[in-house]
């Protein structure tokens, strides 16, 4: 057995050869493969792992260097591209604080009085949460937007005890698609109301509404970008007795009248864009916040907050309505995980930024998405495609016919530009027309490049 020194892996556990000898003659074995006896002998490899030698940190560090320098990013490319993931600035703080390893590496809650920390920052976010939408509570985060708005269509649906909700087409097609998933294996019923120039189509909204409808659900500002008549949505859906469920961008809530104040039961969306980078995709957070009366039946859990016996302030897990904790017919929904540490970092970012910190970084992507919009059309190249009031994305339409949105984008990739989204992908009415996003991030000179460039194609 002097060899299990040379076993592949064992130079990085800290278990020595003869660690590995007294603890295979505890279970009475004379080798490790005797561990796999089980396992067929055809199905072992034979030989070594067609891997290269092994590289020092140097060389791996390099190695690894060299395949990320392959990557775009938006460090050196200007980024145009929105559709549900934002390139906003991340203040150097919040990588600080993330790093430190009482957060970095803590993990579920499972034992209130030693995760004191985990728990007060998990408050302190739900505390921010219910300011930036004006709602009662909020849960500890759901996975990503997408499945926040499911958790709400299934919990509305709980509440209400019906099968039937109304979803507008102009909520990211995405979360469309998450949402259907979830509907179709919980027998709910999912209607689609049609849209015009770019918003919910009120008069559609009337038709399709019925007394068995549990709830509606919309995205403000929605997917391209457009500002919901919200007043006139919630005036049919209170008419209706339904639950009305708003898709909203954080951000925008900063400038935006706050859910609670045109009668939204529950307020669900993406997180991302509070301090979390783009990060390829992920791992993202969604937000969850909805009306007391609601608070049993939120999916995930909640944190409360307490004194204990010596009057000392502390922290406890109010409300855990999964089944790993009560019994499984009171469930509310078997999602779990909080996205503790990008739910800190969004915590981290509304913190440092404050009202009016935030307010000024929605006000910039508001000003300067309306300038890149004018400039854009300015170069005879694009036209609007819909004439409503928008906050940090618009669509135009690319009407030189020897041009494609496809084409656009790989020549604006060549000049370190990210392009807008080929809106075609999803709605097919919508051919060679672009979503472009605008954040804080983006400065004069990038938008005019971007325009002059263009104008050139």
């Amino acid at each position: 057995m002097s060899n299990l020194d040379q076993l592949p892996g064992v130079k990085y556990i800290p278990n020595t050869g003869k660690d590995c000898e007294n603890m295979l003659k505890v279970i009475q074995k004379k080798s490790v493969d005797e561990l796999f006896s089980d396992i067929p002998d055809s199905l072992k490899l034979k030989g070594e792992l067609n891997i290269p030698d092994a590289l020092s940190e140097i060389e791996i560090m390099k190695h690894m260097e060299s395949i990320a320098s392959k990557n775009v990013n938006t460090e050196e490319y200007s980024c145009f591209l929105g559709a549900g993931a934002y390139d906003h600035y991340v203040p150097s703080i919040i990588k600080h604080m993330l790093m430190r390893g009482e957060f970095y590496t803590a993990y579920t809650p499972y034992q209130p009085e030693i995760s004191q920390g985990t728990l007060q920052a998990i408050f302190e976010y739900q505390t921010m949460i219910c300011e930036l939408t004006g709602m009662d509570v909020s849960n500890a985060s759901m996975y990503d937007g997408a499945t926040a708005a499911a958790e709400a269509v299934l919990m509305a649906c709980n509440h209400k005890r019906m099968k039937r909700v109304l979803l507008s087409k102009t909520v990211h097609p995405e979360y469309r698609e998450v949402i259907k998933t979830y509907a179709v294996f919980n027998d709910i019923e999912i209607i689609e109301i049609d849209f015009k120039n770019g918003m919910t189509d009120c008069e559609d909204l009337e038709r399709k509404f019925t007394d068995k409808t549990a709830a509606l659900i919309i995205q403000t500002p929605n997917f391209f970008g457009v500002i919901e008549e919200v007043d006139e949505i919630s005036r049919i859906t209170k008419k209706n007795n339904s639950l009305f469920i708003i898709v909203a961008d954080p951000i925008s809530l900063a400038v935006l009248k706050p859910p609670s104040d045109y009668g939204a039961d529950i307020v669900v969306g993406e997180g991302q864009s509070l301090g979390n980078p783009l990060n390829f995709g992920g791992p993202y957070l969604g937000f969850f916040a909805s009306t007391k009366d609601l608070a049993r039946k939120m999916p995930g859990r909640i944190v409360g907050q307490t004194t204990d016996i010596d009057g000392n302030r502390g922290f406890v897990l109010t409300m855990q309505t999964r089944e790993q904790h009560i019994r499984r017919e009171k469930a509310t929904s078997n999602i779990c995980t909080n996205q503790a540490l990008n739910a800190l970092a969004a915590a981290i970012y509304l913190t440092v930024m404050g009202k009016k910190g935030l307010r000024e970084v929605a006000n910039l992507c508001a000003q300067k998405s309306h300038y890149a919009y004018e400039t854009l059309i300015k170069t005879g190249k694009f036209a609007p495609v819909f004439r409503a009031p928008f906050f940090k994305e618009f669509v135009l339409k690319l009407n030189d016919p020897k041009l494609s949105v496809c084409e656009v984008n790989k020549k604006l990739l060549k000049e370190k530009i990210i392009g807008g989204y080929e809106l075609e992908k999803d709605y097919s009415d919508f051919e060679n027309a672009w979503l472009v996003a605008v954040t804080e991030k983006r400065t004069k000179e990038e938008i005019d490049r971007l325009a002059d460039i263009i104008k050139k194609l």
